[in-house]
């Protein structure tokens, strides 16, 4: 991958520096990307083209759900990755399961993983180590720039601010399957950065989601993906999560929703969605 890369930098240089066009087609590298944080970076970091297949999470840029999808984690098989023909694939840590890892590099497959963040410093790792692997470091310390400057302007923006709502987030994947965020989440990371208080506390990841739970949370607002809104239902659907009804939230009709890979990447547009998030509860 290095190699190639580095060839194809060093052929458009001389082709520049000939000043007259080339016939010859220099090789591509195609890549497969594995996690929606990690299709994002490098499609930012100016490798949108050479993706030939993803993953179903990798959603932005938008091209991204044109290409041929190599399924969601479990689903994923060897087989259907190596008849694309990648020439490396890069994933999220544990995405694929280990006979899948083990059955593509025996076949001779580069892969290549990146622990998926979950808050800001995992964010500016992650653009760090994707630019450094792919032999770009500039164009790395460039996103992480323009991630900074969104990060000061949220900080301007909550300074000015008074208020400090608080906030659950509700993982819904249908009517049966309804789960809140606790601690060490990416929703306590976000809901934290946009400067609310995030009321999932004494418990760590994701718990399912019962009246009791709600009622002693009370948040002022309620935070969903859109796909969790429209698992349920839509807007509509939300009325019959049990226990709901007594909840501030519901009273004032404090219920947001957000992509899912824009509020949960924390990748190169986390700062524009932590803004985006504390603007929703302050109008």
């Amino acid at each position: 991958m290095i190699r190639k890369i580095s060839l194809f930098l060093f052929g458009i240089i001389l082709l520049g520096c000939a000043g007259k066009k080339s016939e010859a087609t220099l090789e591509r590298v195609k890549i497969i990307t594995a996690g929606g944080t990690i299709t994002e970076v490098v499609s930012e970091l100016g490798f949108a083209e050479d993706i030939i297949a993803t993953d179903i999470t990798s959603t932005y840029p938008a091209k991204m759900k044109e290409l041929p999808s190599i399924g969601y984690r479990n689903q994923i098989k060897a087989e259907g990755i190596l008849a694309l023909g990648p020439d490396l694939v890069l994933a999220e840590e544990g995405y694929m399961s280990e006979d899948v890892v083990k059955q593509l590099e025996a076949a001779g497959l580069q892969i290549r993983f990146f622990g998926k963040p979950t808050d800001i410093s995992g964010t500016y790792r992650i653009v760090t180590e994707i630019a450094d692997f792919l032999e770009v470091p500039d164009k790395g310390k460039a996103i992480n720039a323009s991630i900074e400057a969104d990060m000061k302007e949220l900080g301007n923006y909550l300074q000015g601010q008074s208020t400090k709502p608080n906030m659950a987030f509700v993982m819904a994947r249908g009517q049966e399957m309804i789960f809140v965020a606790g601690e060490e989440t990416f929703a306590e990371s976000m809901i934290n950065m946009a400067g609310l208080e995030h009321v999932g506390k004494g418990f760590k990841d994701f718990i399912p989601l019962t009246p009791e739970a709600l009622v002693s949370m009370n948040p002022d607002y309620l935070l969903f993906f859109d796909s969790g809104i429209q698992s349920i239902g839509g807007m509509d659907g939300v009325k019959n999560i049990r226990g709901i009804e007594n909840t501030n939230a519901f009273k004032e009709n404090q219920i947001i929703s957000l992509d899912g890979q824009y509020l949960s990447g924390f990748g190169p547009r986390v700062g524009k969605a932590a803004l985006e998030l504390a603007k929703s509860v302050r109008k």
